[in-house]
């Protein structure tokens, strides 16, 4: 099997930790970056539909983040410190004094953080069932916090899970969609390539963002900070971020849209296309750039 070949353009970057591996895209307009997913996700993954839309209009930015991909070897953890580190290391190596972030999952954390911590930087926000606004219960937290900790649960036992295609497709059908997918066999193969080359198991970001107590990274208390136009995109059928989560994240932001997709889990963004592609490029545009 070999990764599916695109027309974009790769640059790597190199870091003290490794290689920094960005996509680009498109040559004129306002600069937009895109933030993937966690675990067996990569740039190319979350973002092949969305990419050429936008490159029409934008110049467009998606980094592999570390340890996925094509940034690897990488060196170190890949905590939340780093990854919004490779956001501003990004930004200054492409010369972009601000720009819009698109984030999924883990990456619309990491958008939301930004955007809290770098307002003068971003332009403008998507936020794709994001994570860093989720709690849990008493109990349900500490299993979680043992489970980013156990080699078997976090390692072992995913890599049996995803041994064959069919595991593999079982997982993505329930985990990550709540209906049919157009090109479900071509994400099936991107995934099984991705775990091919990068492993099974949680990103440095979520098991570091579990403390033994409470969430270490939880964005809700300063999302009321945002300033910058901000929209909310979340699937109705989402089993890893649960809708209300997002619904009660859009509310904290001042002036923040939200669109709850009927019939949509997590991965939204490769289970209706056309559906995200629009609502981000018709956002996107009312900046007037």
């Amino acid at each position: 099997m070999t990764r599916t070949p695109t027309p974009f353009e790769r640059i790597a970057l190199d870091r003290p930790e490794g290689r920094l591996s960005v996509v680009t895209a498109g040559e004129h307009g306002s600069p937009v970056v895109l933030l993937s997913g966690a675990g067996q996700d990569n740039a190319l993954l979350s973002w092949r539909h969305l990419l050429p839309v936008l490159a029409a209009e934008h110049r467009v930015f998606a980094p592999d983040w570390p340890k996925q991909g094509h940034s690897r070897p990488w060196n170190g953890l890949a905590d939340h410190a780093a990854l919004t580190d490779v956001v501003t290391h990004v930004l200054d190596r492409f010369g972009l004094d601000r720009a819009a972030l698109v984030g999924l999952s883990q990456g619309g954390a990491l958008a939301l953080s930004y955007a809290i911590d770098h307002p003068e930087r971003v332009e403008r926000l998507v936020a794709m069932a994001p994570a860093g606004v989720i709690a849990f219960p008493p109990g349900v937290h500490q299993l979680l916090w043992l489970t980013a900790r156990s080699r078997f649960l976090n390692r072992t036992l995913p890599e049996r899970m995803f041994r064959t295609r069919e595991g593999v497709e079982r997982f993505v059908r329930r985990a990550l969609f709540a209906g049919p997918v157009a090109d479900l066999d071509s994400v099936v193969d991107e995934v099984m390539e991705e775990i091919r080359v990068s492993g099974v198991g949680s990103s440095d970001w979520q098991n570091a963002s579990i403390g033994p107590w409470r969430m270490r990274v939880d964005l809700r208390p300063r999302l009321g900070e945002i300033s910058c136009p901000t929209l909310f995109i979340q699937g109705d059928k989402d089993v890893g971020v649960r809708p209300a989560r997002t619904v009660e994240a859009a509310r904290r932001v001042p002036g923040a849209r939200l669109e709850l997709l009927e019939g949509n889990g997590h991965w939204l963004n490769r289970q209706s296309p056309d559906r995200v592609n629009a609502l981000v490029r018709e956002f996107l545009a009312e900046s007037g750039t």
